[in-house]
């Protein structure tokens, strides 16, 4: 059975969605738009809250760290000096752990390298996400999944063999495994979605629970990701769509986000136990919309019913259902009708 605990929620094939608002970089190297993105998404009935962590020095070459970055979207010069603006140290993570506690909030994030899991791990985060550029890193894997926690693996630009790969690199040394179908685009077009291989991956990993990386801009396609068995579904989130940073445009925002939330809670009960049946909802508009057989026109007693004697008109508040007009022609009435009254079996005798 696929089953695996995210942040002490059980996830598998019958419960709802595990929703986790993706606030990245969103924050923008504020504390306090930090603490406000999770409040916000606390507020929309999220599941968890994932942030992302770099150890800039190590993860970046050199010549990229010192790259020139001067753009709209720029924390800095260069690209170290725009990456290390947007991280949080020890301290601001410990008080953002304590924040989203307070909350009953999971919160943890992406780790980019050994440096940024280490850390994470020591401050016993619920849970590591790995980024879809690192499907390949089969050695970060190997790291991540030592550290014991579950793991939440992005699939974006993978092929069935990179997935393979990464799988069999986590699951001997960790089964606590989530596999996101993803394309790894900002935004991404709704033709790349592919959702059809959520089902792919839930044929190929039948232990394994199965969600989506979403990074469409709207909420209807998580709700089919979740008829097709995602159990998972991570949406960017953002307070401004047009605030400093690349994310912000395609991320949802607080209304977007409780919607979202709302639809996909609904969905198991709107699933139903797949028995047909009349509800007792239904019965005043099919009593108003509903027919009965009537007599067309007064019918005198003894009268062996034609086709035209019997009609079918609303509303059905008793006597017979259309369906029973077959039976009936043919049969003697054994009292007389008056138009528009209501017939019963007991009303029609055989005609000899």
């Amino acid at each position: 059975m696929r089953e695996l605990v995210l942040g002490g929620t059980r996830v598998a094939d019958d419960t709802g969605c595990y929703v986790i608002a993706e606030v990245g970089n969103n924050h923008q190297g504020s504390l306090a738009k930090a603490k406000e993105l999770i409040l916000a998404a606390k507020e929309c009935g999220v599941d968890a809250v994932k942030l992302q962590k770099r150890d800039n020095r190590t993860l970046f070459t050199s010549a990229l760290y010192d790259q020139p970055y001067e753009n709209e979207n720029s924390f800095g010069p260069t690209y170290g000096a725009h990456r290390e603006a947007l991280e949080f140290g020890r301290d601001e993570w410990q008080e953002l752990l304590a924040y989203a506690a307070d909350l009953n909030l999971p919160l943890f994030a992406t780790a980019f390298d050994e440096t940024s899991a280490d850390f994470l791990a020591e401050l016993d985060t619920p849970v590591f996400k790995v980024a879809s550029a690192d499907i390949v890193n089969t050695p970060l894997l190997r790291h991540i999944a030592a550290h014991g926690k579950p793991i939440v693996l992005s699939t974006g630009g993978a092929t069935l063999d990179d997935i393979d790969r990464a799988v069999a690199a986590i699951l001997p040394l960790n089964s606590q495994l989530c596999v996101l179908q993803c394309t790894a685009a900002y935004p991404v077009e709704v033709e790349e979605l592919n959702l059809a291989v959520i089902t792919t991956l839930r044929e190929r990993y039948p232990e394994v629970v199965i969600g989506l990386s979403d990074h469409q801009n709207g909420i209807s396609m998580a709700l089919v990701a979740y008829m097709l068995g995602a159990r998972v579904i991570e949406k960017h989130f953002t307070l401004n769509h047009a605030a400093k940073g690349t994310d912000h445009a395609f991320s949802l925002m607080p209304e977007g986000m409780r919607k979202l939330v709302r639809d996909l809670r609904r969905v198991p009960d709107a699933l139903g136990d797949g028995v047909k049946r009349r509800l007792p909802s239904e019965d005043g508009p099919l009593v108003k919309m509903g027919k009965k057989l009537v007599a067309a026109r007064a019918l005198d007693a003894g009268r062996v019913l034609e086709p035209g004697d019997l009609v079918a008109k609303s509303p059905a508040d008793g006597g017979l259902a259309p369906y029973e007009l077959d039976g009936l022609v043919g049969g003697r009435l054994v009292r007389a009708l008056a138009a528009d009254e209501t017939i019963a079996h007991v009303d029609v005798g055989p005609a000899a």
